[in-house]
């Protein structure tokens, strides 16, 4: 058996690359951070059209039918190129109504996932009292406490987050009553697992990413003469950086075949803790240069910062592993 990615995956991959790269994505995320959405919404349109948010959406609302594998595809390739705004919480916030369709709550997924699934639509979602990210931009924002599910008509403060394109606030109580009742929960629970998948893809194409930038860079500082590159070294922490990488991809792609929390968990804790080493060792071998601002680096350094926590701790998501190898039934 053949566990690799097909020739039609692969192309959406490079497609998507191909697209972002001549999108000048750093720009977009430096002007979403200062509160212009102009850049980030065009390239949200243009993820839509090659059909990135449909790829957790039922084929009868608009969307293709959930493929979490290409959702990984997509995913890492929007992690690599550093894509702002709330790409994972508008696949949770599918997942979450998509799941409601399934057990008969038809009234909020067939009035937003069309929306989603077009691009026409940005969401946000957040779970028992959590934070929401980019709120002010949503266009849906959507809040789950206990078994009742909410579109909230406002959001709280905005909070700053490490990574400057991320701002989070908690939507306000109460709002319009969508779903009540324990298929709330049980959907909420798809939802994070959802997110949790998004978040390691994403994690995993900004190490890819950070690694890369930085192979390159190193290939071209030179110290005593040569490139600093060739130190054994630096070589010794590349390498660990790639290892970390790669042992993250098949856990990533075993856990979307399977879509179980502990498996996902799993993916998600490996990613970011591969993405967050990487980013260490791209700060320290660029040097003070990595910690400005001005340097593209700091798009990926902090990402991979705040990925890391994102959906789940690494502690809460080892514990979801735990839990699922004794049996038990958490309830995210």
């Amino acid at each position: 058996m053949r566990f690799l990615l097909d020739d039609e995956q692969r192309a959406f991959a490079a497609s998507l690359d191909a697209m972002l790269s001549a999108a000048d994505t750093p720009s977009a995320v430096r002007a979403w951070a200062e509160g212009d959405r102009a850049p980030g919404s065009a390239l949200w349109s243009r993820l839509a059209e090659a059909g990135v948010f449909a790829l957790a959406i039922a084929e009868k609302y608009e969307g293709v039918d959930p493929l979490p594998v290409e959702l990984v595809v997509a995913y890492v390739e929007l992690g690599r190129h550093a894509v702002p705004g709330p790409v994972v919480e508008t696949v949770a916030a599918a997942a979450l109504m998509n799941g409601l369709g399934e057990r008969g709550e038809t009234g909020p997924a067939e009035r937003l996932l069309p929306g989603l699934a077009s691009g026409g639509s940005v969401a946000t979602l957040a779970v028992e009292g959590g934070y929401a990210l980019d709120a002010d931009a949503a266009t849906v924002l959507l809040a789950v406490e206990g078994e009742s599910l909410y579109r909230a008509s406002g959001h709280g403060p905005v909070r700053a987050s490490v990574d400057r394109a991320r701002r989070l606030a908690r939507p306000e109580a109460g709002g319009e009553l969508l779903a009540r009742g324990p298929q709330v929960v049980r959907a909420a629970r798809d939802a994070v697992t959802w997110a949790r998948l998004a978040t390691a893809a994403q994690a995993l194409g900004v190490g890819l990413a950070l690694l890369d930038r930085t192979v390159a860079y190193v290939g071209q500082r030179t110290q005593f003469g040569v490139p600093v590159g060739s130190f054994q070294a630096v070589k010794h922490r590349l390498a660990d950086a790639k290892i970390a990488l790669e042992f993250a991809r098949p856990l990533l792609f075993g856990a979307a075949l399977s879509m179980t929390p502990a498996d996902v968990a799993a993916a998600k804790v490996t990613a970011v803790e591969a993405a967050y080493a990487t980013a260490r060792t791209a700060l320290q071998l660029h040097g003070a240069i990595g910690y400005t601002a001005e340097c593209d680096l700091s798009l990926w350094l902090t990402k991979a910062r705040a990925l890391r926590t994102a959906w789940g701790t690494p502690a809460e998501c080892r514990a979801r592993v735990l839990a699922g190898l004794s049996g038990d039934r958490p309830r995210s």
